[in-house]
């Protein structure tokens, strides 16, 4: 049986817990993205890291402005799953977000094919990447865009440009 050091203050440990990655998506959707990478840290630690957790922490991070952990995550989260839609739009959002309009391309298709098309934020990215990508041969390096991160989903992102 546990002792009165092993549990929190108020904690039941006869009771299940809720999943961290509900949690997380809840945080996410109150922007609350610093609890949400807690919540999805602990659904890591409950879960292991799966495609699911690995993107969730990704999105997380990439909300908190931590672009490198969340290239790195989401990274991790495509090799798990290759077919993991919302790892494979927010891995182009990162990349696009870091300038590699190229690879942020490739994630962009990948995605798309792997949702049949059905989501029209996805083509939307896709749309952008593409334009980007052919105008980058064209752009004057002094030349930046900017894009704003729009939350469509639990873990899914659309790029918004000043185009």
């Amino acid at each position: 049986m546990f002792g009165a050091r092993d549990v929190g203050y108020g904690v039941n440990p006869d009771e299940e817990s809720i999943d961290g990655l509900i949690v997380g998506h809840r945080l996410m959707a109150a922007s609350e993205y610093d609890l949400a990478l807690r919540a999805y840290l602990r659904a890591a630690g409950q879960q292991g890291f799966t495609a699911d957790v690995l993107s969730a922490l990704g999105s997380a991070n990439l909300h908190l402005g931590r672009l490198n952990q969340s290239e790195d995550l989401l990274r991790k989260a495509v090799i798990e799953d290759p077919n993991f839609v919302p790892a494979l739009n927010n891995l182009g959002v990162v990349l696009m977000e870091r300038g590699n309009y190229g690879e942020a391309r490739l994630f962009f298709q990948r995605a798309f094919a792997a949702d049949s098309g059905q989501t029209d934020m996805i083509r939307e990215n896709l749309m952008r990447a593409i334009a980007k990508s052919e105008d980058a041969v064209y752009v004057e390096p002094e030349e930046t865009s900017r894009f704003t991160l729009v939350r469509r989903g639990y873990s899914t992102y659309e790029l918004l440009s000043e185009l």
